[in-house]
């Protein structure tokens, strides 16, 4: 009779062996994934006599954090001094009501497209999908030609105009292809019951829509932190945001380059997002599976 035990035996070592196997192959991945990071933050810890005699992926050989300072509030981007931190903050100022405000008309108008159907609604439906397919640089001058009508132009407030109606094509549609898997009988029932307009998405829509509003958050937040056109167009000296400031740093031909504050800066620069990224991604991922990508 075969040792079934022996058989057994080999086989979960060969099944141990199998699975290190694929996380050693993760690993490496991760860490070629990583290696522009890796190198980003140990160039933004080392003195620029450490980076010229050193390599890349040298640690540092004196430890410093005075790029850092420099980049956040002592660096000189083009011909004035000051650092990202105030481009920093416009882009705080512009991120935040630019996402909450596209995020909540998204939900409104997903809501009416999906539940309150009226005659003609598929058609100015596909009508503002179309939005998601113009590339910006198609709309740059009717635009600007807008802000200045409206007298936004190089300010904050068109910044967040611009990205409220650009982004509000895409939340209309992540919201609507969720509200059109949940069942149309509870809006009905609702309905019946005399709930109107606004009791409705506020007491049904509403509750069961963390996922979707998760999905949308991450996405406009990502999409207008890191926008650099928009910024670069339409604004102008203190209301630029911190991507124009990042790329005039960089660029920046007075004195000697700093490659370590032109990293220290970088990743300030790319902070937001990724903690973004990082605290919610898994929210992110369940919202698009609950039915951010249906219908």
């Amino acid at each position: 009779m075969p040792d079934m035990s022996a058989g057994n035996q080999r086989l979960s070592i060969s099944q141990t062996i199998g699975r290190w196997l694929i996380y050693a192959v993760l690993i490496l991945f991760a860490l070629y994934f990583l290696l522009p990071w890796i190198v980003m933050l140990l160039t933004s810890v080392k003195t620029m006599a450490d980076i010229r005699t050193g390599n890349l992926i040298s640690f540092p050989r004196e430890f410093t954090l005075e790029a850092w300072k420099s980049a956040w509030s002592g660096a000189c981007i083009g011909v004035k001094c000051g650092g990202i931190k105030a481009y920093f903050f416009n882009s705080v100022k512009m991120a935040v009501p630019a996402v909450a405000i596209s995020t909540l008309i998204g939900a409104v108008n997903g809501y009416v497209f999906s539940k309150w159907r009226f005659r003609g609604s598929e058609m100015i439906f596909s009508l503002l999908l179309i939005g998601c397919f113009i590339p910006f640089q198609v709309i740059l001058l009717p635009m600007a030609r807008t802000l200045g009508n409206l007298g936004l132009a190089q300010s904050l407030s068109g910044l967040i105009l611009v990205h409220v109606v650009y982004g509000v094509a895409f939340t209309t549609l992540f919201f609507r292809n969720f509200y059109v898997g949940i069942p149309t009988e509870l809006v009905n029932a609702a309905r019946i019951d005399g709930a109107g307009f606004f009791r409705i998405f506020f007491r049904i829509m509403l509750p069961v829509s963390k996922p979707i509003f998760v999905v949308c958050i991450i996405w406009q937040t990502t999409q207008i932190w890191n926008d650099f056109l928009f910024g670069v167009v339409f604004s102008s000296g203190d209301t630029q945001p911190v991507t124009v400031a990042l790329n005039n740093l960089v660029n920046t031909s007075t004195g000697v380059k700093r490659y370590n504050v032109d990293m220290a800066a970088a990743i300030i620069a790319a902070f937001p997002t990724l903690l973004v990224y990082i605290v919610a991604g898994k929210y992110f991922v369940r919202g698009l599976t609950a039915g951010a990508v249906k219908g």
